[in-house]
């Protein structure tokens, strides 16, 4: 568990799944992302992430607010290994339910993230990415000190596709 001066970042719990399947569902959320999430898929992605920590020991953290208890997303870092040539690599990335947008809240949570994993040298360089039309997350990574790398086609996304084209960006810790 982490914690920063509006938020705890922590595993995850079942109580989880409703609202994150409720993030997972919000088109304004998803803008950004091939589609939205069915229940089901939100169950796997859930899966996936506490598999992750059961693994590495790190992940994508649930991000809860200090003042309610309120979970709002989720913030942290995942293993990545797709076809490009910066793979494999560790990703830092965040999905914040939008009404808790424009707060800091996402910087905050990845600048815990990032000074959690320089303070215990978990990895020396970590990645973000995102569709190159996602201004709002490209913004956080420049907030939270990562320099741009430039593009590259997301193999995941077919050729054509209106978020194939994304933005990279790196930190060394």
């Amino acid at each position: 568990m982490l914690e920063t001066d509006r938020l705890i970042l922590r595993q995850w719990s079942d109580n989880d799944l409703a609202p994150f399947s409720e993030i997972n569902r919000n088109k304004e959320v998803m803008e950004h992302f091939p589609s939205i999430l069915t229940h089901e898929e939100t169950v796997k992605f859930y899966n996936r992430t506490v598999s992750e920590f059961s693994e590495f020991g790190i992940g994508l953290y649930a991000l809860e607010l200090k003042s309610d208890g309120k979970f709002i997303g989720y913030t942290g870092f995942h293993h990545f290994d797709f076809d490009a040539e910066f793979s494999p690599g560790i990703e830092i990335g965040w999905r914040l339910d939008s009404r808790y947008w424009n707060h800091g809240y996402a910087t905050e949570a990845a600048k815990a993230c990032l000074d959690y994993a320089r303070k215990r040298r978990l990895f020396s360089l970590v990645y973000s990415f995102t569709a190159l039309c996602n201004h709002r997350s490209e913004r956080v990574m420049q907030k939270i000190g990562m320099q741009p790398m430039g593009r590259f086609q997301h193999p995941a996304l077919p050729d054509g596709h209106h978020l194939k084209d994304h933005i990279l960006y790196n930190i060394e810790l």
